[in-house]
């Protein structure tokens, strides 16, 4: 068409924005193309909308293609066209959605993360929900991903759990710098059951079987609360082996040998600020002992090593300067810091009856993975974490959480998969086999906004594994049961005869859109890993 009135087709952008309007009177799709090009193609933007519309009201599946305002396009799709996305879905059936726009890209996520040193708390728990979907989203668009957990094993915080343990099972107070809660105390008695007389052991070797015991059961804890969560991992790494394999020393060497690593004060740092970090950090303190940064980097290295294009760290929101020091890391090494991603996740609240609850029955001080599960179910535990973009602090209401009501947002959307469920289940009574689907009749008003919205998801998921944001499949997920439960509901929608109507064409159309409904909530809630109930 541009060539055609003389002008040049290599101004058009290789991805055009399309979206759909809020208002369905402005039609299906609606682009700003013509007002972003058009000083490149020599005209104004609302002539070339004009030449661009004459274009598309010829196209196929096409029914319209008008000029809005300084050069909106908005387009109306053919009843054809709408009914051959219900058919599109139908054929995908689980894969649709799916894209490859990832595919050949090899992931290391790592989330959670937790020091085996207590249960899960709301922060580990946020990631959890978080990190499980982002993986699932990442795979759906072609990535092979690897979700890895770093298991801490090595440091002060092991020994503080031990020594608290100690104290636990000889009747000692909890040192000043421990943990308490009951959770130490049932690990104490637990080892002090499987070896008689540990709490009289020399001080030394009481510490070591404490130490190790003490984490194994832990871990074993976070692992079987993950799993129950719906939340594995195909790696867990170990810090410790960093150290013993000799992986640190030989980051730190490789480091001093290309001159980004200098000595000061008697300690080595890392030049990161070379590298976009704002400040220089401490590898190697000035006692000769590692900092632990110093882990951090020697686990890049592996991670590359094993041939991840890219490294997704998820942290806490205490862990805002990792960003730099992780990303300048990667570039002492001579490495392309993009292959390294962080993203950090705010706090989360629970709130009940109005007031925020501050104590875990067996953590004392904080609420764990275990008190949400058993306040609101997983279902609600993973909705209510993924909901919001990880930027941001949530409250979760526990009271709204736990409603059998269209208030609560994952209630909202099971409920329209169940919906779904049941107007399959009871076609089945009616003869519905020897009638034609003609999905061009699906023309009525909310018939085609609940197209519009199937017809989203694809791209939905792509921008969602594009941006790291699973949060807005939840949203999607809402929009859809959004336009399908009024569509349900009408009674001039009608998918099954009423009392001894004949089954027509037109129901047939509509079954077809029932079932195509049910297959984007179910693989939008899979997505999630939420479960999408058949009764409710």
């Amino acid at each position: 068409m541009l060539v055609e009135r003389g002008l040049d087709p290599a101004v058009l952008p290789d991805e055009v924005n399309v979206e759909r309007p809020r208002n369905p009177e402005h039609g299906d799709y609606a682009t700003n193309l013509a007002m972003q090009v058009a000083k490149k193609v020599g005209t104004n933007p609302r002539e070339l909308a004009t030449w661009v519309a004459s274009a598309l009201a010829e196209a196929d599946g096409v029914a319209s293609a008008d000029v809005a305002g300084p050069g909106f396009l908005n387009i109306r799709l053919a009843a054809a066209a709408q009914g051959a996305i219900v058919e599109k879905i139908l054929v995908a059936g689980a894969a649709y959605g799916t894209g490859e726009s990832l595919t050949g890209t090899k992931i290391n996520l790592e989330f959670v993360s937790a020091n085996p040193t207590g249960p899960i708390h709301l922060g580990g728990t946020r990631w959890a929900a978080v990190g499980d979907a982002l993986g699932r989203i990442l795979s759906a668009q072609g990535a092979d991903v690897t979700r890895e957990y770093y298991f801490n094993d090595a440091g002060a915080q092991i020994d503080r759990f031990a020594n608290s343990l100690v104290a636990a099972a000889t009747g000692a107070p909890t040192p000043a710098d421990g943990y308490a809660g009951a959770y130490i105390t049932e690990i104490a008695d637990a080892i002090v059951a499987n070896h008689p007389g540990a709490a009289t052991l020399p001080e030394q070797e009481r510490h070591e079987l404490f130490r190790h015991e003490g984490v194994e059961m832990m871990f074993a804890h976070i692992r079987k609360t993950l799993h129950d969560f719906g939340c594995d991992f195909d790696v867990y790494f170990n810090e410790s082996s960093l150290f013993a394999s000799g992986a640190v020393d030989k980051a730190v060497a490789e480091l001093k040998a290309s001159g980004n690593l200098y000595e000061k004060d008697g300690a080595w740092w890392i030049a990161s600020t070379e590298y976009g970090d704002d400040k220089d950090r401490v590898v190697l303190k000035s006692d000769g002992t590692s900092a632990y940064i110093a882990g951090d980097i020697a686990y890049f290295q592996n991670k590359r090593a094993r041939g991840f294009d890219l490294c997704i760290y998820m942290l806490g929101a205490d862990h805002h300067g990792y960003i730099g020091r992780l990303k300048a890391a990667a570039a002492a090494f001579g490495d392309n810091p993009d292959t390294v991603e962080v993203l950090i996740g705010q706090m989360v609240n629970l709130v009940k009856n109005g007031a925020a609850v501050k104590m875990s029955k067996r953590a004392g001080t904080v609420i764990t993975l275990d008190d949400l599960v058993e306040a609101i179910g997983v279902d609600a535990s993973r909705y209510s974490l993924v909901r919001s973009s990880v930027n941001s602090s949530i409250d979760i209401d526990l009271d709204l959480w736990t409603k059998q009501e269209s208030v609560n947002p994952v209630y909202y959307v099971q409920y329209a998969h169940a919906r779904t469920c049941s107007i399959t289940r009871n076609s089945a009574e009616f003869e519905f086999a020897s009638v034609p689907v003609d999905l061009g009749l699906l023309t009525a008003e909310r018939e085609t906004k609940l197209i519009g919205v199937l017809g989203e998801f694809p791209r939905v998921v792509a921008t969602a594994a594009e941006m790291r944001e699973p949060h807005r499949v939840v949203r999607y997920l809402e929009e859809l049961a959004g336009a399908y439960h009024p569509f349900q509901s009408d009674d001039d929608m009608r998918v099954l005869p009423k009392g001894d109507e004949p089954v027509t064409p037109r129901h047939a159309a509509r079954l077809q859109l029932v079932k195509a409904t049910r297959q984007v909530l179910a693989n939008g809630l899979a997505l999630l890993g939420v479960s999408a109930p058949e009764r409710m």
